[in-house]
């Protein structure tokens, strides 16, 4: 199933007939998601944004780890 979303990321507006405005497909085929954006500036800026690494956590599956929290 494709997603939609019609609120630019960029200035948090919805985007009124979304098929006349810019776009940009993240994913592929039926698991893509379509990102619809106020205008083209907006759509470049989304597009240059560079994103932090993102770390993962190993668990510790260990016996005698305890879980806190």
């Amino acid at each position: 199933m494709r997603i939609r979303t019609t609120l630019d990321p960029i200035s948090l507006k919805e985007v009124p007939n979304p098929e006349s405005h810019p776009c940009v497909y993240e994913g592929s085929g039926e698991d893509g998601l379509e990102i619809y954006f106020e205008n083209e500036e907006n759509r470049q800026t989304y597009l240059h944004m560079e994103l932090p690494d993102h770390k993962v956590v190993a668990g510790n599956d260990t016996e005698d780890y305890v879980a806190e929290g």
